[in-house]
């Protein structure tokens, strides 16, 4: 995707083709910093292929270990175009070829390289749906709603070094899409800003919010041809 600079932002596939450098200080970092954010729809898949918590916990610690090592990048395909295409054909790789002979290992050993919160993780994962949905399936869902939520976070923390963070917490509910009672004449009311004024605040933001979603989709792509299809295809997978 093209900066306004008229450079070319480093997306995560092209931090993925980098990692097969050895060497490339800032493709690990990068990289580390991308499993932080993405951990949760292989930990979601790894469950739904009936893992328990702490079992689902070490796969996904394991994988990410041989990933940040560089072990899986052979599987890469740049012509596919899609970086969570490639996070799970990776999981799988690993799944199927590798994490038996780690199997032995004890439980939290040297297998911390993304941390987070088991209360969170198994909270998220108890929030998934009950049916008969496959693990490809809920690993898709998964994912566009960790991207979707770190889009709004990402937008959230914008509005709050802009000094606008008691505006956004006040139009956030309208943003979301969720089910509520607030209205604009309300919110203006509460913000001491005309309905006419908080309407335009809540269109601004939600432009912004749709320009940083294609920026985080982009990341994920070889190129910016296939980024509205990517869109459609994580909506899509929301409803299914």
């Amino acid at each position: 995707m093209e900066a306004a600079d008229g450079a070319f932002n480093t997306t995560h596939w092209s931090v993925v083709l980098m990692a097969g450098q050895e060497g490339s200080a800032e493709a690990a970092s990068a990289l580390e910093k991308l499993c932080r954010t993405y951990w949760y729809p292989l930990y979601a898949f790894a469950r739904r292929q009936g893992n328990g918590p702490e079992d689902g916990q070490d796969l996904t610690q394991q994988f990410f270990a041989g990933f940040l090592e560089k072990k899986y990048f052979g599987l890469a395909d740049r012509e596919r175009g899609r970086f969570r295409s490639f996070l799970l054909a990776s999981f799988k790789h690993f799944l199927t070829n590798e994490y038996n002979r780690h199997r032995t290992a004890k439980r939290g050993g040297h297998y911390t390289f993304v941390s987070w919160d088991e209360a969170q993780a198994e909270a998220l994962y108890g929030k998934e749906p009950t049916d008969s949905n496959s693990p490809d399936t809920l690993f898709e869902r998964a994912w566009a709603l960790t991207l979707l939520e770190k889009v709004m976070k990402d937008l959230q923390q914008e509005c709050a070094r802009a000094g606008k963070g008691r505006l956004f917490d006040a139009l956030q509910v309208l943003l979301s899409g969720e089910k509520s009672e607030a209205t604009y004449k309300g919110i203006g009311e509460s913000l001491q800003m005309s309905e006419p004024a908080i309407k335009m605040a809540v269109l601004r933001l939600r432009q912004r919010y749709g320009d940083m979603l294609r920026n985080e989709v982009a990341h994920t792509m070889a190129g910016p041809d296939r980024i509205e299809d990517e869109l459609r295809h994580l909506i899509g997978s929301l409803s299914r």
